[in-house]
This record gives C-alpha cells, structure tokens and sequence, in this order.
C-alpha cells in the first residue's frame, strides 16, 4: 500500500509540475542545445541497476585527448541553479512513479561506488534510494562521501515516517536557503 501511495503521489506531482519541467526543458534546450535529460545507470534496492533520469546541468567538454573536463568546467550557468535548487532532479520523479526509487531515502550511487563501499554499499541496498535524503539536506556537497554513507546508514537503521516528514521538510528549505552541514541527526 505504502509503495502505491508513493508511486501515486509521485505521478500526481509530476503531472502538477508539467508547467515548470516544460519551462525548464525549453531553457535548457535553447541554452544547452539538444539533449535536455541526463541519464546514468544506479545502484537502486538491493543493489539492481536501473537509469536515473534528471535534467543535463553539464556540457559534454573535452581535453585535447578527449577526456572530460572537471565538473566546474562543465556545469552550465542554468545548471548551476538548478543544482542549487535541486529542480534537475524533478525528471527523477518518473524513477519514483516507476518504482526505481522512493521519495525519501539515500541517494541513488553509481554501482561502482556502490560495489567499492563494500558492506557499507550492501546495507545501503536494504532501502530503495530516494529522491532527497538525510544526507543531502544535511551538507550533501558539503560532505565527503563517507561523511554520506554514514548518514545514509542512520537513516536506514533509524528512519522512520517522522524522519521522512523531517526530511521533506528539509529538502524545501534547502532548495530555497541552499545547504549547510548539519551536526547531528533529526
């Protein structure tokens, strides 16, 4: 019941928010040019693979031996503020409705950081990802990956729908004041 309600509330968000992602896509189409969507492959439940949609925030710049350039090189100026209010994750409510990922929980890893964490990324796997999380309304940037996993793991040890609302809460202050470390858990 409760993954129906999320998937549900996640299609009736998506389809509220249609207006800004249209806003949003003819932005970035008239100043990125083509190929609004970022897709990658992530570690969801259990550690099965499955793509992450998100709006492209980055220009796919190259060295003279056609390797990427750092991300600070990359990262548009529109991408910067949609990082920055986290409106480049709004695709990513689709991965909520196909039931990749939940609204609340960690953060979604490519499988290779997952597979590198060891234990830490098995545990990581006990909950779906979400699409915002303890860690990233407590630093998230700000934070070293470590720093991340540990939140993550509290979260998946403690977490609970008080936690979640916390969390929600959070995201929105966050997406408005930007992020600042926070010390300790809700």
């Amino acid at each position: 019941m409760i993954d129906f309600a999320r998937r549900f509330l996640a299609a009736v968000a998506l389809i509220g928010l249609l207006p800004v992602n249209l806003a949003i896509a003819l932005l970035l189409r008239m100043m990125q040019g083509k190929g609004v969507l970022f897709r990658q492959l992530r570690a969801g439940y259990g550690g099965a693979p499955f793509t992450l949609v998100k709006f492209r925030t980055m220009r796919d710049l190259r060295d003279a031996d056609g390797h990427l350039l750092d991300d600070a090189e990359r990262v548009t100026g529109i991408g910067t503020f949609l990082r920055k209010t986290r409106l480049d994750e709004l695709p990513s409510l689709w991965n909520v409705v196909t039931g990749d990922i939940a609204i609340v929980g960690p953060r979604p890893l490519l499988p290779e950081t997952i597979e590198g964490l060891g234990d830490r990324g098995v545990r990581r796997g006990y909950v779906h990802p979400g699409l915002t999380g303890w860690a990233q309304v407590s630093g998230n940037t700000l934070l070293s990956l470590d720093e991340k996993i540990d939140l993550d793991l509290w979260y998946i040890d403690n977490g609970n729908w008080k936690t979640d609302l916390s969390i929600l809460l959070s995201t929105v202050s966050v997406m408005v004041a930007g992020e600042k470390r926070k010390r300790r858990p809700v």
